[in-house]
């Protein structure tokens, strides 16, 4: 199986997992407000929704998502509220349909690509593996949101080392998405991966390193979690500064969240 043939199937599995959290829900509760400011339960699928197309898009006519995406990023700081607030406008019912359609129709475009095939997407390109691991982070995470707000705590799985691995990749953008300054140096990073085991990246003897809970570490780089709330910890100052600006999406630096949001763990 390639790279990209196990991020798929990942992907279809994450998709599942939270289509299990919001498939029964009452069509009440689809209005109740997430953690994300401003965001419902409804605007958090509308998200997925709306970003799911757009890859779909990319993934079946680059053309004209490169005319979509000139068009949203002349609204760099709004675009993406707006599309999640179009597709939150429908009923739960058809929200819910909206978004079990197009990420079924996701899976099966990225599924006809090769591994070297690149998509554009916004300000930059995708290949197949990056798109789908792209989405499953996106889909983890804005999970996690409505997970919180349902007062469910989501067993930990294998799939968050696609997550880590993009919230390590990440480690530059961050830094200069805050106008700091790129640490010339690599960063070990070694987390305990879900069932056991470790995951580890970066040189072995590096001065610099991060160590702790896998699930914690991709709750910080996602930013879902303020770093007191999670067991990951750094040796070194630049370590140190890249767990209070960690993220491991594009785009401007993210507000975060407030210490005491959620056990340490």
């Amino acid at each position: 199986m390639s790279d990209a043939d196990a991020v798929l199937a990942d992907l279809r599995d994450e998709g599942e997992a939270l289509d299990a959290l919001v498939g029964g829900l009452a069509p009440a509760r689809w209005a109740e407000p997430t953690p994300a400011a401003g965001w419902t339960i409804a605007h958090q699928i509308g998200h997925l929704t709306w970003t799911d197309r757009q890859a779909l898009l990319s993934a079946t006519d680059p053309a004209a998502f490169r005319e979509a995406a000139e068009r949203a990023l002349a609204s760099p700081a709004t675009f993406v509220d707006e599309g999640a607030r179009r597709e939150a406008q429908a009923p739960p019912e058809e929200l819910l349909a909206s978004w079990r359609a197009v990420r079924t129709e996701l899976y099966e475009a990225l599924a006809t690509r090769t591994t070297r095939d690149k998509m554009p997407w916004f300000a930059t390109s995708m290949s197949t593996a990056s798109m789908a691991t792209g989405r499953l982070m996106e889909t983890w995470a804005h999970g996690q949101d409505i997970a919180d707000t349902l007062g469910v705590r989501r067993e930990p799985t294998a799939r968050l080392r696609h997550v880590a691995r993009i919230g390590v990749r990440a480690r530059d953008y961050a830094y200069a998405a805050n106008g700091l300054p790129v640490p010339a140096e690599e960063f070990r990073v070694e987390l305990r991966a879900p069932g056991g085991g470790t995951w580890t990246y970066g040189p072995e003897g590096a001065a610099q390193r991060v160590t702790g809970d896998a699930l914690g570490f991709c709750l910080l780089v996602t930013q879902r979690a303020h770093r007191d709330d999670v067991d990951v910890r750094a040796e070194g100052a630049d370590a140190d500064r890249w767990l209070d600006i960690a993220q491991a999406f594009a785009g401007p630096p993210g507000k975060g969240r407030e210490p005491g949001g959620r056990d340490a763990r």
